[in-house]
């Protein structure tokens, strides 16, 4: 019987994973949004650059999340648009490098759906997001260990964060921010 097999435990007829500290895997996983671009199209991106844990609980409603993404590694394939998001016009990087979320308790829903509300702060301006996720396992790898992997993904409006966005109210109001995760069990 393996380490995994050992400490997974089932609630529900679901197998969670063992109690513990796992880290975000950056390598394995996304922090991608889509937003509206002058309400006729979609723009598409991510932050390359981010660092997150969950900590499992032996009571998976006392479970935490805490992530951190570095502002400035936003990725939209088009540099201009990117240092005009990275301006003081819309994240202001040179004032607030970090964006971060933190969450206690997910909620289930449904089997392996789950909610999660925590707060994320944006320009240091911290408002609560609920995060609709999706539990997808558990699992022992000989060369990457134990690993857990999960979706969420949450819609946020800039209004929520004290209109962020002043210059450009009309055209942006709702994105939609999706995160795929790979988690690693932390050694």
């Amino acid at each position: 019987m393996s380490q995994t097999e050992q400490a997974v435990r089932s609630i529900d007829g679901l197998e969670l994973p063992p109690a513990g500290t796992w880290a975000i895997d950056p390598v394995h996983s996304t922090v991608g949004f889509t937003a509206r671009h002058l309400m006729v199209s979609k723009v598409r991106g991510k932050f390359a650059s981010f660092a997150g844990t969950i900590e499992v609980s032996g009571e998976p409603a006392e479970s935490s999340v805490e992530a951190t993404v570095d502002a400035a590694s936003i990725d939209t394939g088009e540099p201009n648009r990117e240092a005009h998001v990275r301006s003081a016009d819309f994240l202001d990087v040179e004032h607030y490098p970090t964006i971060t979320f933190q969450a206690k308790g997910p909620l289930a829903t449904s089997g392996t759906r789950f909610t999660l509300t925590g707060d994320l702060t944006i320009r240091g301006v911290t408002r609560p997001i609920t995060l609709e996720g999706e539990y997808l396992g558990v699992m022992s790898h000989p060369q990457m260990g134990t690993r857990m992997g999960f979706s969420a993904s949450g819609e946020i409006n800039r209004y929520d964060w004290d209109r962020i966005i002043t210059r450009y109210e009309r055209f942006l109001s709702r994105v939609r921010v999706p995160v795929p995760a790979s988690v690693p069990e932390a050694r």
